[in-house]
């Protein structure tokens, strides 16, 4: 860099070395208060609009901004000093660098910012966080360091081809991985599962959803057991969520009254235990209006179908178990019959002559129960 010539203090005012670093600071003062400025004009607006986005915006600017004004107090310096080629190359290269690492540090905390609003609102957003938040730090630090190698004169298309071909080996070898991957970000946006929910797989396996991440799903069974899914599996197949379009349920009872029942009064006392249970026991819908249908006509008994409400899944159970204890004490007490399946073997005494069996009834013409 060239040396300050010694001379007149007339001359030392006029010369660009003075004039350059004055230049520098006095723009970067200026552009400071003006920074400070626009953030306090920023929160009266957030204020006036009840937003609490303000700190966000904020904290995603102010270091990347203070950067920038750097980098263009270092661009006015350049113009005003008389440098030799050397030192204005490497000027231009500390202003790229610069811009750069500004738009890298927005990004990051930009997406940290957001992640911090909404992941508290959502679990399977609290799961993927680190993930979420590495993809954007790495896709912000590669996009950047092209852009610096671009605006310094080198060549970016060896490395975009070295990229692409290297990309396609990673996919190939980690294509289990980034199908799981996929298939998360797919679940964790269309939201057809969520924790909480309780679900039915296609294979038959159920439970309550107590995890969604980025490569599998965690199902709680009712026995207390964990089935780990992989996302990919589970994004494929056939899904029954209990817990949708709400966690209320209806419970359904099948079962049977003897064909000379009295049908009016079994429809009456049956409605009845079900109000009973709905309105008195934990987990019931105490405003929903059971309903009865008889259904067929079977062997040995007519049909019927109870329609029950819990309150979701884990409290369907309870329900079902306390109606048919109720049911069948309220059955006894009115003399209404619940049937089972009877079958009759008649033979006439002294049948079949000459097939050696005698005239008192063989064990197998009882009646069997």
């Amino acid at each position: 860099m060239p040396a300050l010539t010694s001379g007149s203090f007339e001359g030392m005012i006029e010369s660009p070395w003075v004039h350059g670093p004055a230049a520098f600071v006095l723009w970067v003062i200026v552009l400071l208060i003006s920074k400070r400025v626009l953030f306090g004009a920023i929160r009266r607006v957030a204020v006036r609009a009840r937003s609490t986005w303000d700190a966000v915006l904020i904290r995603a600017l102010s270091m990347p901004l203070t950067l920038a004004i750097l980098a263009s107090g270092l661009l006015v310096l350049d113009r005003i000093l008389p440098l030799t080629p050397k030192w204005d190359r490497g000027f231009d290269v500390l202003l790229a660098l610069s811009i750069v690492v500004a738009l890298v540090l927005f990004v990051d905390r930009a997406s940290s910012g957001l992640l911090d609003r909404f992941a508290p609102r959502s679990a399977e957003l609290q799961g993927a966080r680190g993930l979420i938040q590495g993809l954007a730090r790495g896709l912000a630090i590669g996009i950047g360091l092209l852009i610096f190698l671009d605006s310094i004169g080198i060549s970016i298309t060896p490395i975009l081809a070295s990229l692409g071909v290297g990309s396609l080996a990673v996919a190939l070898a980690l294509q289990d991985t980034l199908a799981n991957l996929f298939a998360g970000l797919y679940m964790i946006a269309d939201k057809p599962i969520e924790a909480g929910h309780f679900i039915r797989l296609e294979s038959g396996q159920q439970g309550f959803v107590t995890r969604v991440g980025w490569r599998s799903t965690w199902i709680r069974t009712p026995s207390d057991s964990v089935v780990v899914v992989p996302n990919s599996k589970l994004a494929g197949s056939v899904i029954t969520n209990f817990s949708l379009p709400g966690r209320e349920l209806s419970v359904s009872v099948d079962f049977g009254v003897a064909h000379g029942s009295d049908l009016e009064a079994v429809e009456r006392v049956t409605i009845e235990v079900a109000r009973e249970v709905t309105r008195s026991v934990d987990g019931g819908v105490p405003d929903f209006a059971p309903s009865l249908d008889f259904t067929t006509f079977g062997d040995s008994s007519i049909n019927l179908s109870v329609s029950l409400r819990a309150r979701d899944w884990s409290a369907g159970n309870g329900v079902k178990h306390e109606f048919i204890k109720r049911l069948v004490a309220r059955y006894r007490r009115e003399g209404i019959v619940i049937p089972f399946p009877t079958r009759t073997l008649d033979l006439p005494a002294g049948a079949l002559p000459g097939s050696g069996l005698s005239e008192a009834p063989p064990e197998g013409s009882r009646r069997q129960r």
